[in-house]
């Protein structure tokens, strides 16, 4: 390890207090051709490195100076820890000036061994995949993988936020929507799309950084994700509604929609669905292709059972379960418009995705004391996270259940004649 060079201006808070707020850095020098330097503002400083190729040179952020809070070793560096990480990409920097290394992995590269590792284990690639090209690639892509920073994937994020998102439209175009703008909820939307796609770059970074394609990762690991954005309130059917946009459907979309009420399953996963996967004999519906890669079954109770037997009658195995009037399978965005129309004849507002006919299944589960482990299962969940997520505060609840038992009457409401709360909550179950 190299000998650490102590600075009596620098090494310590007390000494850096003293020292005057300049836009300028104040530099050290570490070797030939390398500074490091200590850049002091109004609430603080932070670190910097900069290293001379001939006539030009790099400079490098390294993080934020000790000055107000306790070095963490990550974030906030004292004198030393930031001397050693100016020294590891001082190396880095020159290999790359010299050519050695992985001087030519760009991002590009990473991106790409990352969708063939999600296509080799079996996960699922094409969501991936489309984040990948329509929002990092073209940004990133040919950048190279050891010269990414923080700022540069900051300001990505934050652009990713502000952005109007995409629609569909021709094939080699972009379009926007402006529908979003009157959203409630536009900015928390916005944000969490935004973590979404920030975790798909890190994952794909982070997976090069452990095969050793990337010296360092730095760069990613300080950017931080929006907190407190995925707490969207889950939009479900309630059972008169159920019937109502299942009888607004048009013929051939109707059992579609049915399927999915009594399933649970994605719209991708019943247009894939053949006549052999209904499974009479165990009453499930067996999934071989589901989101996480890995093959489900769904258990089916009497009403789905039925309404699987009558519909498979006269089909045979290898046939599609679900076809078009025309014959024809259905496609992937084929249950947009038809379901905003039978949204629009059934009185349905907000109009509901294909999506929420699977939050539907699973709350009216919810409801009725299905155990969450049971459900995850249901819609091919690894864990129970999610379920906790959207429908834990559907269960019966303890706390709830008490309060409303034990809370006196203040006799302030006048009877109107309005149910209570308990009695209805009897009823509905």
């Amino acid at each position: 390890m190299a000998r650490q060079i102590k600075n009596v201006k620098l090494d310590s808070k007390s000494a850096r207090a003293a020292l005057a707020i300049n836009k300028n850095p104040y530099w050290m020098r570490i070797d030939r051709n390398t500074y490091f330097g200590y850049r002091k503002g109004k609430r603080g400083g932070y670190w910097i490195a900069r290293v001379r190729f001939g006539k030009s040179f790099k400079m490098q952020s390294l993080g934020t100076a000790d000055d107000t809070s306790d070095a963490d070793g990550v974030e906030i560096l004292d004198f030393f820890q930031a001397q050693a990480k100016a020294r590891e990409w001082f190396e880095i920097a020159i290999k790359l000036e010299k050519g050695i290394g992985l001087v030519k992995y760009k991002v590009s590269d990473a991106l790409d061994d990352y969708v063939d590792y999600l296509e080799a284990h079996g996960k699922s690639a094409k969501r991936a995949e489309y984040s990948i090209n329509a929002y990092i690639r073209p940004v990133f892509g040919e950048i190279l993988a050891n010269e990414l920073t923080s700022k540069k994937i900051a300001d990505w994020h934050k652009e990713l936020v502000e952005k109007k998102p995409r629609v569909r439209s021709q094939k080699g175009s972009v379009a926007f929507t402006n529908k979003a703008v009157k959203e409630d909820d536009y900015l928390r939307k916005r944000k969490a799309s935004a973590n979404r796609i920030l975790t798909i770059l890190k994952a794909a970074l982070n997976r090069a950084y452990q095969d050793g394609k990337i010296a360092s990762d730095d760069a990613w690991r300080r950017v931080k994700s929006y907190r407190n954005v995925d707490s969207a309130k889950i939009r479900f059917l309630s059972l008169g509604e159920c019937g109502r946009i299942v009888n607004a459907c048009d013929k051939d979309f109707r059992p579609l929609v049915q399927a999915g009420l009594l399933t649970g399953c994605r719209w991708g996963e019943l247009i894939k669905m053949r006549v052999q996967d209904f499974q009479e004999v165990s009453g499930t519906l067996f999934i071989p292709d589901s989101k996480s890669g890995k093959p489900r079954h769904v258990t089916l109770e009497t009403q789905g059972f039925k309404f699987f037997k009558r519909h498979i009658v006269g089909k045979s195995g290898g046939e599609f379960m679900f076809l078009r009037d025309d014959g024809e399978p259905w496609g992937r965005s084929h249950q947009t418009r038809r379901l905003k129309e039978a949204c629009r004849r059934a009185r349905i507002v907000p109009e509901i995705s294909f999506h929420i006919l699977r939050h539907t299944h699973a709350s009216q589960m919810a409801q009725r004391s299905v155990p969450l482990p049971v459900i995850a299962a249901q819609l091919g969940h690894a864990d129970t996270r999610i379920c906790e997520k959207h429908y834990a505060h559907l269960t019966p609840n303890y706390i709830a259940d008490t309060i409303r038992a034990s809370f006196p009457d203040l006799n302030i409401i006048e009877d109107d004649g309005v149910k209570h709360l308990e009695r209805q909550r009897n009823k509905n179950g």
